[in-house]
């Protein structure tokens, strides 16, 4: 079986949406998924984080537009929802960043149950992506 790697960055609705339909395409090519959320992305992965995302600040003001084109494609619109359905596939992975976690006030505690852990960075270069068919940065 193939595995992809997903490093993920930002938190905005658009950004996160595109490498969450990778995870997704991975599974559908029967891959296993890891993904590590690093910097704004790692809030995404706390109870109550993937909630109210905006579309990037460039393309401010469709967000309702957007999630209108996601819902006509048949996709959930809300964030969460596709997290869990991820992680439901049993194929998906999903890392927070220890560093992030530090900045951005994640903790064990708040994490959704979908989330793997926090780890650091090293460990995920080396078991993770080191190991990976594909490695993508999002």
């Amino acid at each position: 079986m193939s595995k992809l790697a997903i490093i993920v960055r930002e938190d905005a609705y658009d950004r996160i949406l595109t490498p969450l339909s990778f995870a997704y395409l991975g599974v559908a090519s029967d891959m296993e998924v890891d993904m590590l959320f690093v910097n704004w992305a790692a809030r995404v992965l706390t109870k109550g984080g993937a909630e109210n995302l905006k579309v990037s600040k460039e393309h401010e003001g469709s967000d309702e537009m957007v999630k209108a084109k996601v819902a006509e494609a048949g996709l959930p619109t809300d964030i969460y929802e596709i997290i869990k359905a991820l992680k439901a596939t049993g194929k998906v992975r999903m890392y927070v960043c220890s560093l992030a976690a530090s900045i951005f006030g994640v903790t064990r505690e708040n994490l959704v149950p979908e989330a793997e852990d926090i780890v650091g960075a090293t460990w995920f270069l080396l078991e993770k992506a080191e190991k990976a068919d594909t490695v993508l940065t999002l």
